[in-house]
């Protein structure tokens, strides 16, 4: 892992807010979803690429005409 010497505090709703430079390098946009696991003693943050069309969901996707679905908004359309 590389270090970037950059700093920041979890605030009262434990947020931390990643700086502009990471985000830029990541291509990583508003509301982009990002995975979060452990690796070892580290909290690693990974950019999700597949995410549902409708909710961002990152779960139990299926591909329609080229777009992600996750299985609970397929479920929601096929009802209505």
């Amino acid at each position: 892992m590389k270090s970037t010497g950059i700093v920041r505090r979890i605030d009262e709703l434990g947020r931390v807010v990643l700086p502009i430079e990471l985000r830029r390098t990541m291509n990583l946009e508003v509301r982009d979803p990002v995975e979060i696991f452990m690796e070892g003693d580290s909290i690693v943050l990974r950019k999700v690429e597949s995410a549902c069309l409708f909710c961002g969901g990152i779960r139990q996707l299926t591909e329609f005409r080229g777009k992600q679905i996750c299985s609970d908004c397929l479920r929601q359309l096929k009802e209505k």
